[in-house]
C-alpha cells in the first residue's frame, strides 16, 4: 500500500495528485466507472456486474478491458466484516486490504485499511451528513482515507445533473499512499454509495 509494489507505480497515470471519477446515473448491465487524469485522459475502468454475488473486480486501464491494473478480491460472498484484498494484476502482489467495520457502517461507512500481513495501518470513512444520507441519498457524499492517523485522501462528490462525478484528491498524501490503492478504496465507497441507491430505488 505504500509505497507502491515491487513494480513500482505506472506513471505518470499514477503521478498526480487528483483525479476524476464519473459513473452513469443508470446503467443496466452493471456499474460503470471512469477515472481521469487532470488532463482529461482515462486511466482506469471498472465495470461491476449488478447481480454478481462476490465483491470482485478488476480495475483495467482502458474500456477494452485489455490491460488489467489491479483485480480486488472479496474474502467471502457474505460477511459482516467484508474484506477485499488488492493485488497487482500483473505480478500478484498484494498491495494491502480494505476491511469494512460491519454494524458501523449502518450509520457511517467505515472501512479498515490493512497492510500486506493483515495489520490495521488506517481507515477509509464517510464524513459530513451520514446518516442524512440514508434518507436523502441527493445529498453529496464525502470520505477520507487516513493512514498512521494522517489524513492522505479525500473523495467528495460534485454535484452534476445526468452524471455521478467523483475528485480524489491524494495532494495530502503524495508519495505515502499508492494512488492504485487509493482508487480501489475509492471504487468501494463508492459501490457502497451505488448498493444503496439500487436499495431505494
Amino acid at each position: 500500500m505504500v509505497p507502491a509494489g515491487p513494480t513500482g507505480m505506472a506513471a505518470p497515470a499514477f503521478s498526480h495528485a487528483h483525479y476524476t471519477v464519473k459513473r452513469p446515473f443508470f446503467s443496466i448491465l452493471g456499474r460503470r466507472f471512469h477515472v481521469y487524469a487532470p488532463d482529461g485522459s482515462l486511466v482506469a475502468f471498472v465495470k461491476h456486474p449488478l447481480l454478481k454475488l462476490r465483491g470482485e473486480f478488476t480495475i483495467f486501464a482502458d474500456e477494452s478491458e485489455t490491460r488489467p491494473l489491479l483485480v480486488v478480491r472479496s474474502r467471502s460472498i457474505v460477511a459482516l466484516n467484508m474484506a477485499h484484498d488488492v493485488f497487482d494484476a500483473a505480478t500478484q502482489f498484494k498491495l494491502g486490504s480494505i476491511r469494512s467495520r460491519g454494524l458501523k457502517s449502518i450509520v457511517r461507512d467505515t472501512w479498515d485499511l490493512l497492510d500486506q500481513g493483515d495489520q490495521p495501518v488506517g481507515l477509509m470513512q464517510e464524513d459530513g451528513a451520514a446518516w442524512f444520507r440514508r434518507f436523502f441519498p441527493i445529498l453529496p457524499s464525502h470520505h477520507h482515507i487516513e493512514l498512521g492517523g494522517q489524513p492522505v485522501a479525500k473523495i467528495d462528490q460534485v454535484f452534476r445533473f445526468f452524471t455521478k462525478e467523483f475528485t480524489l484528491d491524494l495532494s495530502a498524501g503524495m508519495g505515502r499512499i499508492d494512488p492504485r490503492f487509493a482508487i480501489a478504496c475509492t471504487m468501494l465507497a463508492l459501490m457502497a454509495e451505488t448498493n444503496r441507491e439500487a436499495q431505494n430505488a
